[in-house]
């Protein structure tokens, strides 16, 4: 099958299986028998902040009698959890805030905080604490729901959570060093590329991890900015931005794997009169495609788990903490291969391209689970905004370490050339000696 197919062909089978995520205009059916079963119809959640938050409520004209006949009404909580061993009226009575859905469209103010909450929408009705009797509550409400927190000038216009607030300028601020950094960079880059030589499939693999990287970028800056005009975005734009960001972490997580694993599991094969092996060899292609592997199924897992997921998480899911735990050890593993190599090598040539790699691959793997922890010390609500925006500055920020590592022809070139085998990843040697 043509790769194009194969890829046209992952990328639906993702966006058919992974839950799409939710905006903040929510489109919802009310029903009675859910609302009884669950002591309250879930609907959603918002993060408001400030001074004039603001809920807006429509329903549809034909279910306005409806929904007065049932005594409608949406039930908004703090701290949802709290009201879990109370009954049903109990926790029905003691919602702070009860909006009665009796008009076709009504707006409440949220009272004033001093710091950003997270508000829980409930709906329900007379029906929601009786008996088994539904007789009188056959018909659905359509309703829409519509949270608005204060923008700069502290009117109710703002369609971003609280812990989103930031990332619409952070996403536009990172497009356009992408635009001036591919302006700058592009042309030399092409003709190192075109000029091939010992880091030219290296530097196509490193090219093609940074563009799909650049590419999640610019589809997680549309899907916010078609939010930030209705509160549902694009959720298959944002979607695609997520799987653009999964396939670069796995292609620069097989990249460095490779490189690293090739040089260690065979460089005991070697004589001692030439200590440095870059071959791979089954063992090292095995532990890269099962960290391949590995990582892959965690972030597939994290999307099922978080319906209201982004490129990044706080991981408090189990696939989260599991991908946070996979990639210390990846870390460690390389810190130890690299220590070994680094101790016996003579040569300062050597240890200067081992050091700065080790910089690179600490960098990528260890940016996101130390931001998570950093993460702890801070408020909810900036947490996730902490780990989005470091863990792609320090991403950003490896490959910019790499990318100058395998362009320096005194350090990659040379070590690359002091080899009598080829670097995994890199071209033939017969294709190489001509350069």
């Amino acid at each position: 099958m043509h790769p194009v197919s194969v890829a046209t062909l992952t990328i639906a089978i993702y966006l058919h299986c992974i839950p799409l995520s939710y905006g903040k205009t929510v489109s919802q059916v009310l029903r009675s028998a859910a609302a009884k079963e669950n002591n309250g119809q879930y609907i959603t959640k918002f993060l408001f902040h400030g001074e004039n938050a603001l809920v807006v409520c429509r329903l549809e004209e034909t279910d306005v009698s409806m929904a007065v006949q049932k005594d409608a009404r949406l039930l908004l909580f703090q701290q949802l959890d709290a009201f879990d061993n109370l009954s049903c009226l109990q926790r029905l009575s003691r919602a702070p805030v009860s909006i009665a859905l009796n008009v076709v469209e009504l707006n409440q103010t949220m009272p004033q905080m001093s710091s950003p909450v997270m508000w829980h929408v409930l709906y329900a009705d007379r029906y929601t604490c009786q008996g088994d009797d539904l007789s009188g509550a056959m018909g659905d409400i359509r309703l829409q729901v519509m949270m608005f927190n204060p923008d700069s000038a502290g009117n109710p216009l703002d369609h971003f959570s609280a812990e989103e607030a930031g990332l619409y300028g952070f996403y536009f601020l990172l497009i356009l060093a992408y635009f001036v950094a591919a302006c700058i960079c592009a042309q030399p880059l092409w003709q190192a590329l075109h000029k091939g030589g010992p880091m030219h499939t290296v530097l196509k693999v490193l090219s093609a991890a940074l563009l799909l990287q650049a590419g999640s970028a610019l589809l997680n800056y549309v899907h916010m900015a078609r939010y930030a005009k209705d509160g549902i975005g694009s959720p298959v734009v944002g979607s695609l931005a997520e799987f653009c960001d999964m396939v670069s972490q796995i292609q620069m997580l097989y990249l460095l794997l490779s490189l690293c694993m090739g040089w260690t599991l065979s460089r005991t094969h070697k004589s001692q009169s030439k200590p440095l092996q870059w071959d791979t060899s089954p063992a090292s292609t095995s532990l890269a495609m099962g960290g391949v592997a590995a990582q892959g199924a965690l972030l597939v897992w994290e999307q099922f788990e978080d319906t209201e997921h982004h490129s990044y998480h706080a991981h408090s899911s189990l696939p989260g903490l599991l991908l946070i735990g996979l990639r210390i050890i990846l870390a460690l593993l390389l810190a130890s291969v690299l220590y070994q190599i680094i101790a016996t090598e003579r040569s300062t040539l050597k240890k200067d391209f081992y050091l700065t790699f080790a910089k690179g691959c600490f960098l990528w793997f260890l940016c996101h689970p130390a931001l998570v922890l950093f993460s702890v010390v801070f408020s909810h609500h900036q947490r996730e905004k902490i780990v989005t925006i470091g863990v792609i500055l320090c991403q950003t920020a490896s490959v910019i370490v790499l990318y100058k590592l395998f362009l320096s022809r005194s350090l990659y070139w040379e070590v690359s050339s002091l080899s009598s085998v080829t670097l995994p990843l890199t071209m033939s040697r017969a294709h190489r000696n001509r350069y």
